[in-house]
Order: structure tokens, then sequence, then C-alpha cells
């Protein structure tokens, strides 16, 4: 395959709503193309795009896959990208390789809530924008009605470049002036004035000729091409097409807009790319040259059984060929490319080289990893990619190994999966002692723990995680303790005297440590096993086993022994002196609170506020969005959101989504404190 001219590349991403037909559309664009000999079916299970075996056993796309087909001369690179909420961090991770994102809507059931998420998003990434409305062919799918919903929540500038016709059975391109018969909506001539209307805005010189013509007929072509082009990359217009991908209705056409109309790696608008010149970040714009330094960008790491780690990337400026030393974000050593691959669905092909604006795939370099630079000229160590709108994980399941000899195996597992999912990540929670995996949902950590069972043999035992609460004091106290230990040789002896108050709100210290301590009561070599001791106790928890915080010790008195008095007496004096002026300040525990932001169809805000009360939650504000929806954000403590992914969707029937981000700390309710020390308590004694 040699190296495609960029003018001649299209690339881009299917989005949407899980459900809404993405990777039947993307079947059937390889069907139409050629590239297949028959239409795969996600029921069946054999979809060029859904060929893991985790897809086909829940019928649906849990990560993206790259495909490309030929039309019109023009090779158009595919994302196929999962619609479920819980997978959408692998769709924004591959924004940055398309320049146009194609947002597919089920006519029947209208706009969702990743429909939403997509949009802004795409627009955020000033990305030029698409709506493929599919099953056109549904009986109950009301089209006019969901134009106009379309238009309304996504605005004006949504405009159908081509109609339904009356039977459903095609849809007519609105540019063909040979074009007749009756159609669903509309007619093609006042949809193609609308169009025209919309983009003529982008020059002042075809504005005036078409207000005076008063038609486009004498337009120039290559002028209404041109600003057709600018309109998508200034968001002035997003197009809207419909189509059957099940009966292949309205392909062609969509086909035809796709190859002809949407933006060339040439004609997009510029990777948002950020290189740090003297400590200062400043906005870098690769050159789609074929012959300018190498600049390509990771957004996908995977593994295959075949070829091993695979590294699809995106390359922006320059040529890469194989045997080329290429280096990775700043290393200094470079890395020497070795196979690039073509990839459709899991099979693929081998290429000597790859061009700017293309698509492709590494093979079994260790060093790649996701959102990785690559390029030749150390000079370019510095670029990176403006960071992505990535959701954050939020639901999390405190795991263990059942089978402990399955650690090193676990370790290696999870951390492929880490690195091919951008939105998985395994904490150590020291406050709680547990190991967390988190992720954006319920389906997001269960697919995970099927994958590692089925495909590596590991089993894990799952619970809620524990709250991570801190502990602290809210008075002042002495404390003392005097450690004498005499074994027959030589003994231990060491005495403390101290006291300890709250460092005032807003300190970032967790500890303040004073030496008061005058006359040489108290060596000053053994004031650092005192602060030893003490730390510990902060590490480990004086009441109820979480970490302490915010805590000013001072020391003021003491005994030594000039023969026994040794580091460790002094640790163990220190630790439980400490530990009894804590229980004498009036130990209080602090649980963290979220800034909870819900978003959700505005029918539910009175169950939602309501819920968020009984949950301990303090509505901040809420405000109302287009399309009937509203926005509710709270400070919520964290520990009341446990179940809050699955409760969000019974009550919004699915249609609402969250994020939390960390807020601050405040004391605990009491009752809520006794029940923790308690349990603490009890737990001791059991041990």
């Amino acid at each position: 395959m040699a190296v495609r001219n960029p003018a001649d590349i299209r690339n881009i991403i299917l989005t949407g709503h899980a459900g809404s037909g993405k990777t039947t559309l993307a079947e059937r664009f390889l069907f139409a193309a050629g590239e297949t000999t028959r239409m795969g079916s996600v029921e069946e299970g054999n979809t060029v795009s859904d060929w893991r075996d985790s897809e086909k056993h829940h019928h649906r796309s849990l990560y993206t896959t790259v495909m490309h087909f030929e039309h019109e001369k023009h090779m158009v690179n595919v994302i196929d990208a999962p619609g479920s909420p819980d997978f959408i961090g692998h769709a924004i991770a591959a924004f940055p390789a398309v320049e146009t994102v194609v947002v597919v809507i089920d006519a029947h059931k209208g706009i969702e809530p990743v429909t939403r998420r997509m949009m802004a998003v795409a627009k955020s990434r000033n990305l030029p924008r698409m709506i493929v409305v599919n099953k056109i062919d549904e009986e109950n799918a009301e089209i006019e009605s969901l134009t106009e919903q379309i238009r309304e929540e996504f605005g004006g500038e949504c405009l159908p470049v081509n109609l339904p016709t009356a039977d459903r059975k095609d849809a007519v391109p609105v540019f063909d002036e040979s074009a007749d018969g009756p159609t669903l909506f509309s007619d093609a001539a006042s949809a193609h004035m609308a169009i025209v209307e919309q983009i003529v805005e982008m020059q002042d010189e075809l504005m005036t000729q078409y207000l005076e013509e008063g038609d486009d007929a004498n337009l120039d072509r290559q002028k209404v091409h041109d600003a057709f082009e600018a309109a998508l990359r200034d968001g002035h217009l997003v197009p809207v097409c419909y189509c059957s991908a099940k009966t292949g209705a309205g392909i062609g056409s969509l086909m035809h807009v796709i190859a002809s109309l949407l933006p060339s790696p040439l004609e997009g608008n510029p990777r948002p790319f950020l290189k740090t010149v003297d400590g200062v970040e400043v906005e870098y714009k690769p050159e789609p040259d074929p012959s300018a330094p190498v600049l390509a960008h990771v957004f996908k790491v995977t593994t295959d059984k075949h070829v091993g780690k695979l590294g699809v990337f995106r390359v922006h400026q320059g040529t890469v060929h194989s045997k080329d030393e290429l280096i990775v974000d700043d290393h200094k050593k470079p890395v020497r490319i070795g196979h690039i691959i073509k990839r459709q669905g899991k099979d693929h092909e081998e290429i000597e080289a790859i061009g700017p604006g293309d698509i492709g795939a590494l093979t079994k370099i260790d060093e790649l990893h996701f959102d990785a630079t690559l390029h030749q000229d150390h000079d370019m160590d510095s670029v990176h990619l403006r960071p992505l709108p990535l959701p954050k994980p939020m639901y999390g399941l405190a795991i263990e190994l059942k089978n402990h000899a399955d650690e090193t195996k676990f370790g290696s597992a999870i951390q492929k999966m880490m690195e091919e999912d951008p939105c998985l990540v395994l904490d150590r929670i020291a406050a709680t002692k547990q190991t967390v995996l988190r992720g954006l949902g319920e389906t997001h950590l269960r697919i995970v723990l099927e994958r590692l069972q089925e495909e590596m043999g590991i089993e894990l035992e799952t619970a809620p995680p524990k709250v991570a609460y801190k502990e602290t004091i809210r008075g002042k106290a002495e404390g003392h303790h005097r450690h004498k230990k005499q074994t027959g040789g030589a003994g231990q002896f060491g005495e403390v005297y101290l006291r300890v108050e709250p460092l005032p709100d807003g300190s970032e210290e967790d500890l303040e440590f004073v030496n008061a301590t005058v006359g040489g009561s108290i060596p000053k070599q053994f004031m650092p096993a005192i602060e030893k001791g003490i730390r510990q106790v902060l590490s480990d928890g004086a009441v109820a086993g979480y970490p302490m915080t915010g805590v000013k010790v001072e020391v003021y008195d003491g005994k030594h022994h000039p023969v026994d008095s040794k580091e460790i007496a002094f640790i163990t004096a220190g630790k439980k002196a400490f530990i009894d002026a804590v229980n004498k300040a009036k130990p209080a525990l602090l649980e963290p609170f979220v800034t909870l932001e819900v978003t959700a169809p505005s029918q539910y805000m009175g169950d939602l506020t309501g819920d968020l009360s009984t949950r301990r939650g303090r509505v901040q504000d809420t405000r109302m969005l287009p399309g009937d929806r509203c926005t509710i954000v709270a400070q919520v403590p964290l520990g009341e959101l446990q179940n809050y992914s699955t409760e969000l969707k019974s009550m919004t029937g699915g249609s609402g989504s969250y994020t939390i981000d960390y807020s601050h700390d405040e004391p605990c309710p009491p009752h809520i404190q006794q029940e923790v020390i308690a349990a603490f308590e009890g737990h001791k004694d059991d041990d």
C-alpha cells in the first residue's frame, strides 16, 4: 500500500449512544465499498468491528476498532467507538486521530445521554461534527420531529444534507440537482437552499453574489465547497444525514458526503498540540507535510495474541518508514520501528511507510503507551497533546486475590489492561489498607473482572471500598509514657511528656513537631526517634485505624538513662505518649466530601434533589439546559455515594449521568464516628 496523499484521506469516528447502530453502520460501509463480501451482524457476533470474545458475548462494542475503505478515490479511516457510558473513555481517547466526529442517533430512541456528551466534547475540541440519523426504516420513527429536536438542542446549524424518501427506502442528496420524487419531510430544493444560505455566510464575496442573484446557480463550485469546509471547521454547519445501516437506505449519499464533503487532514482543524518553550506552554500546529519531521500520536494501546503489543497511532506530520528510529516522548534513546501495519478490525496488512493524516499501528515496542508522541528530533521532546477531557474513574471495588499465588500474574495482567484503558485505575488506599479498582461504572468493572477470569484464570474477591476517613483532634491535652524494659543484659528506657493541639484550619501539614525540652532532660539525638514514633501513629491511626492529620505536638519533658536509653525506647515512648494525649484531646473523624454534578432530564430534578438531601448532600446550584435537561451541583459525603451509579440509573431510567471531584474534609456526625470507632475496636478484639 503506497503512502496516500493527505488530500485523499478522510478520518471519522462513529460515536453515539449504545444501540444506535454504529457497528452495523461500519459493517455497511465495508460491504458497500467491497471490503467484505457479506454483512456481518452484532447479534451473530461476526462483524469486523466487534471481533473480541467479550464483545461477541455481550453483543456490544467495548473498545475502539480501526477499519478503512475506499470510496470515490478517497481512503476513509473509520473508528467504531463504544456507546455505553461505562466505555466512552475509549471514544474520547480516539478523538485526536480524526477530522470529523460522526454522532449516530437511533431514529426511534432519539437524542440520548451519550449523544449529548459526544457532541459537547467534539465541540470543545474544535472538531467538525456530523449527525447520522440511523434506522429511518423503523415505522415508529418520527423523523421530522427528531430533526426539530436536534436543531433545538444542538443549534440551527444542524441541517440535512440528504432527505429520506417517502417510502424510507433511500435518501435524496440535497445537492443532487437531478434528484426528484417525494421525500419524508421538506424537499430537496428547500434543504439545498438552507445549506447554501448557511455556508455563504463564511465568505463575504459569496454572500454578496448570492444576495444579488437570489440563488446559487452561478456561484463558483470550488468556492462553495471551500465555504462548506470552512463552515464545518468553525462549527457553523453540522450536516445531518439519514440512513438505515441495516437495509442500506441512504448509504450511498452518506458515503458520498463522507468522501467528498468532509474535511481531509489538509482541511481539518490543526491538532491541538502544546510545546514547552522557556517554561511556558505554547500552541504547536503540525503541518501535514510528508517531508516534514515526524510527529505522531498514540491514541490506543492494545495486545494482539498474534503480534503482541500494538500502538495504534495517527501521523500528524512527516512520514514514518519501517526501520526508522523515533523518539517516544522525551526518552533519550530512540526506538527502532519494525513493522507498520494497517488494521482492518482484527486483521492487518503490513506496509512499508505511512504518511501524514493516516492511521496505522506499530508492533512490539514496549516503550509505547497511551497518549505518547513519536518524533525524530529532541527539540520536540516537550511536544504533547492538549489534555483530553477523559471521564474520571468514579466507581470502585475493593479487590483481593482468591489465590495469592496469582499475585505476579495479576500484576502483569492488570498493568496491560490499564495500558489499554485510560479510564481504569488501580489504587492502594493507605487509609483503608485496601486495593481498589476504579472504573466508569458497574458494567465497566464487571467486564474487567470477566476478562481477568476468562482470559488469565485470575479470580478476585470484591467488596464495596471503605470510606477513607481521617483522624484529627479538636482539643488540647497532655500525654505521658515511660518505656522500661529489662532483659537481663542492657535494658531499654525512655520517658516522654508531650502536649497536643489542633493545627489551625487550612493548614496543609499533617504534623507540626516541636522540641520544647530544657536542661537536656531528653538528649537531642533522641528527638528524631520520638517523632518517628508519633509519625507511626499518624500513619496507623490512634482511635479508628485511619491516618491522622492536623496535629501539633510539643515534647516538653522526659527522662533518659545513660546506658539503657536507645532509639527504640524513645520510639515506643513517643508513640504511646502521643496515643495517650490524642485520646484526651477530643479525637474526631473527618470524612471526605465531593462536589457532585448530576445531569438528567428536568422532570427528575425534584426526585434527585430530594435523594441528595437523604444522603446529607447540600445542593449548591441547579441549572436548566437545552433539550429539557438540568444540572444539579451539590456537596455530598463520599460515603453516601457508594451505589450512586446504579441508583441514578434506576431513578432516571438510565438517562442520568454524573461526575465527582474531591472537595474537602468535614467532621463526621457523632453517630457515624461512634460506629466507625466501635467497628475498629471490635476488629482489634477479634485479632
